[in-house]
């Protein structure tokens, strides 16, 4: 029984780093217009796995009910949303700049 409590302790230690990988990553937003003059509101300065990025943008698609992609390793998000996208990335342990 030691293994695994040796296993779970390496695992929590890893997690541990995991977090504070995150608040080290300083996270840019921005607005482009587009076709049309439509606004798209731009994440960018991950260092993180893809799986990862697109799990994130889906939660923020979701939050905050709009469409948008993963596109070479930033979140691109439809319409403005420079109000709100800031607190939700913070909520996750991200470092934000504006």
């Amino acid at each position: 029984m030691s293994n695994d409590d040796e296993l779970d302790d390496l695992l929590d230690e890893l997690d541990s780093q995991g977090d504070l990988e995150t608040s080290q990553q300083v996270l840019s937003i921005r607005t482009e217009s587009r076709r049309y003059d439509k606004p798209v509101t731009i994440v960018e300065g991950f260092d993180l796995e893809s799986d990862e990025i697109k799990s994130i943008a889906s939660d923020l698609k979701s939050s905050m009910g709009t469409g948008g992609t993963v596109d070479d390793g930033r979140i691109e998000l439809q319409g403005d949303h420079r109000d709100r996208v800031p607190d939700l990335l913070r909520e996750r342990g991200f470092d934000v700049r504006e």
